[in-house]
């Protein structure tokens, strides 16, 4: 099929969502999809480069806790209309659908197969609340819709209600697995591991006073802090005035650092206060064989089990962690089998099988367009065949309650 794949976060800029869309691009080209990634420009990008095609501005703005981005042109209607007569896709797949301005025009002008991901999780929003009055009938436009989690499908169904397949966000295992660990930091003093933008949701200040409890009673240890955000100059006050030792900023890191750093931690922790509808960093850690510390919040309770390959504490409880990361640096036995857990874990979440299950997807949904003669008019390919049960059994083991 000709597939677009439909990102309002300007692609490739860091994010969860592009990178979804990244290795969703990625493994659809290799089972044989011609694909497109359609996004907007942030800078000096060009329009067009390969397979990535840019309509518009994007612009950060404060969302959801964190920062997030709008896209806008004067000429959307026609600069969109032209990419989708050239183009002419059988389906495309919008992450994200609501997201001003990009993806409404894209999706009011298509008259292709329309799939969605939904990827966000939040409270009260009165932002959705709000646009959920207006946005109806471009819901209405959508053939098939997909959450990446039970807390992500039950915050949309909320606004715009529906039946959602719920196939989660992969993770590339080889990278992690790959990796080796960073050699200065092989000295015998135990790492603690935070990856993450230094913002409020993220929970970093939480970690750092449960850093020097830990510190406190005695235990040893190094806490490495990669990412950069509005809080960095509020950590490194507070790592500075009460003089704690051992704590290293290493600002933003590339994909190869990342997974070295994974590789590098005795321990990974997640101090996330709330509104994640996932947790990739999760099966991230879980890849590279790294135990976890993590909040117990809705969107990572899909992802790690308690007990198994994480110990979860209440969000913002800075004792709960420090009692957690004591615990696991005290039982080199604890670490390894929750390490060995999480890599067995981590392989249920490969992007072959995740995305094995989005192309089972898009089949389900065209053969049912097909069967009430509803196929639109922009799709020309050839309606998939249905999957043998036992082969779909083998790709999404574990979810057969959700499936359509």
């Amino acid at each position: 099929m000709k597939i677009g794949l439909v990102t309002p976060y300007v692609y490739p800029l860091p994010g969860g969502v592009n990178e979804h869309v990244r290795f969703l691009y990625e493994n659809l080209r290799l089972r044989g999809h011609d694909v497109r990634i359609i996004t907007s420009s942030h800078g000096l990008q060009r329009s067009s480069e390969g397979d990535v095609i840019r309509i518009g501005k994007g612009f950060s703005v404060p969302s959801n806790g964190s920062v997030g981005t709008i896209t806008f042109s004067p000429r959307y209607v026609s600069q969109v209309q032209k990419v989708l007569d050239r183009e002419q896709f059988d389906l495309l797949h919008f992450h994200e659908p609501f997201v001003p301005f990009l993806s409404l025009v894209v999706l009011r002008q298509s008259t292709s197969v329309n799939i969605a991901t939904f990827h966000a999780y939040a409270g009260f929003s009165p932002a959705m609340e709000l646009g959920s009055k207006t946005l109806q009938s471009y819901a209405r436009r959508l053939h098939g819709r997909i959450a990446v989690s039970a807390a992500a499908r039950h915050f949309v169904d909320r606004f715009f209600p529906g039946d959602y397949k719920v196939i989660p966000n992969g993770v590339n295992v080889g990278r992690f697995q790959r990796a080796v660990p960073v050699a200065r930091w092989q000295d015998g003093i135990p790492n603690i591991l935070f990856i993450g933008r230094l913002e409020d949701r993220k929970g970093l200040p939480h970690l750092l006073k449960a850093f020097r409890l830990v510190r406190k009673s005695g235990v040893e240890g190094r806490l490495l802090i990669a990412g950069a955000g509005p809080q960095e100059r509020e950590a490194r006050r507070y790592v500075m005035t009460r003089g704690l030792q051992n704590v290293e900023f290493l600002g933003r890191v590339s994909d190869a650092e990342k997974a070295q750093l994974f590789r590098t931690a005795d321990v990974y922790v997640s101090p996330a206060t709330g509104r994640e509808s996932f947790g990739i960093v999760l099966l991230e850690a879980m890849a590279a064989g790294a135990p976890i510390v993590c909040s117990d919040i809705h969107g990572y309770k899909g992802v790690v089990q308690r007990g198994r390959q994480a110990i979860l504490v209440p969000p913002g409880d800075a004792k709960g962690l420090a009692a957690g990361i004591s615990e696991l640096l005290a039982n080199p036995g604890l670490r390894a089998q929750m390490g060995a857990a999480g890599q067995e874990r981590a392989a249920q979440f490969s992007w072959e099988q995740v995305t094995a299950r989005v192309e089972d997807y898009y089949g389900f949904v065209i053969r049912r367009l097909a069967a009430q003669g509803q196929l639109p008019a922009g799709f020309h390919a050839e309606v998939p065949p249905a999957p043998h049960p036992t082969a779909l059994e083998h790709r999404d083991p574990g979810t057969a309650a959700h499936r359509p």
